[in-house]
């Protein structure tokens, strides 16, 4: 496929993730990108996104989105229930898409839409496994059947600390033995996070899928390039807890997010792969002083610690916290009192920025991105193995 000089973006949401896309495709390189349009829940939030980002049409509905000519790749930034039923209406319009992590949840998409929340959390794992898998693998194969792209919105894989690190497992001809990486903060305060109905999960999906990820494409990558097969994972053992349940908790000593309904605060998954390898991925909300979230390569001939958040760019002193004003320090910090890591371009250290250039290289040059709808489906089947680990108290093998 011949090489496009211009990629035209809709995006399909206006909150958070959709504001973080519009600076990100505004800085992307290689292939000229414009958010063209934008589609949202209510038209009024979708006019409001067009008028903050100068994007020129706010649409009223997905369909009206995805009859535009101009758009060639649909971005959603939606909630975990609305990635399938949407990537599949993309996807049969012939545009790229591009998804969040994760791929697809469980969030009681095969109960009756009267369920309550007690059933949907208190579905057994192994159903969950089963309706997450087929969503994600429903979403790959309308890509594939449409001739079009899944991209994967796993920001870790282009974190600049992390293809350095991979650039460097290359050279040195290491073998990865085991990987370490983790997501922690304080916790989400968003009652959406908190309950299984609407997040399908815990930390573990919140956040241990952004160390998840990194871990099987590096894996995938050490295999591709050694002998021309994938290093897949074979295997998974976790725990997940809600770690606010302990009764030593009151008011006066608690300063992480507290009221999770009916998901994990904190867990855990051991990723066993076929080279016999290891991954420790680790998602929590008990972690006070901003976001953390770190990955550690351990070779046979070689150690790599990636550092996305916090990094030592910048670092400030303040006696008090009012001495910044209202200055961003970083995401899920508290307070700008004592030392702080002011972070000066969360989007570049975070991977974001490089991550939506990517996905309009790949929209323009027709070859996949590094992080596509198959590492995607290989999170969700990891994770929610995992979830069936936890459950069952045992190994799960994939």
């Amino acid at each position: 496929m011949a090489t496009r000089a211009s990629i035209g973006i809709g995006i399909v949401g206006a909150g958070f993730l959709a504001r973080a896309r519009a600076r990100c495709y505004g800085k992307a390189s290689g292939a000229s990108a414009r958010i063209v349009a934008v589609a949202a829940r209510t038209e009024q939030s979708a006019r409001a996104y067009a008028a903050q980002h100068g994007v020129p049409r706010a649409c009223a509905s997905l369909e009206e989105l995805l009859a535009l000519d101009e758009v060639d790749l649909v971005d959603l930034c939606v909630p975990n229930h609305l990635h399938r039923p949407l990537a599949e209406r993309a996807a049969r319009a012939g545009k790229h898409v591009a998804c969040t992590k994760p791929l697809t949840a469980y969030v009681g998409q095969d109960l009756d839409q009267g369920a309550s929340d007690e059933e949907i959390s208190g579905r057994d794992r192994r159903a969950m496994l089963a309706v997450a898998l087929a969503d994600a693998e429903a979403m790959v194969a309308a890509a594939d059947a449409a001739g079009v792209q899944l991209m994967y919105g796993e920001n870790w894989v282009y974190a600049p600390a992390v293809t350095r690190a991979l650039e460097l497992v290359r050279r040195s001809g290491a073998a990865i033995l085991e990987l370490r990486g983790w997501e922690c903060h304080s916790g989400s305060h968003s009652p959406y996070a908190k309950t299984w109905r609407t997040s399908g999960g815990g930390a573990l999906v919140r956040l241990a899928a952004h160390p998840l990820g990194a871990m099987l494409f590096l894996k995938r990558e050490e295999g591709l390039a050694r002998d021309g097969r994938p290093i897949l994972p074979v295997s998974v053992t976790a725990e997940v807890a809600d770690l606010t349940r302990n009764p030593a908790l009151d008011g006066r000593n608690t300063r992480v997010a507290t009221g999770w309904r009916d998901v994990e605060n904190w867990g855990c998954a051991i990723v066993g792969f076929s080279d016999g390898s290891r991954g420790v991925a680790i998602g929590g909300d008990d972690s006070l002083g901003g976001m953390e979230s770190r990955l550690e390569l351990y070779g046979s001939n070689c150690r790599l610690k990636c550092k996305l958040s916090p990094h030592d760019l910048l670092r400030a002193y303040a006696p008090d916290a009012g001495v910044f004003g209202d200055a961003y320090v970083m995401e899920k910090v508290d307070s700008g009192a004592g030392w702080s890591t002011p972070i000066p371009d969360e989007d570049w250290s975070s991977g974001q920025q490089a991550m939506c250039s990517a996905f309009v290289a790949a929209a323009a040059r027709g070859r996949p991105a590094a992080a596509d709808g198959r590492l995607g489906l290989d999170v969700v089947r990891v994770l929610y193995s995992a979830y069936v680990s936890a459950a069952e108290g045992a190994r799960v093998e994939l």
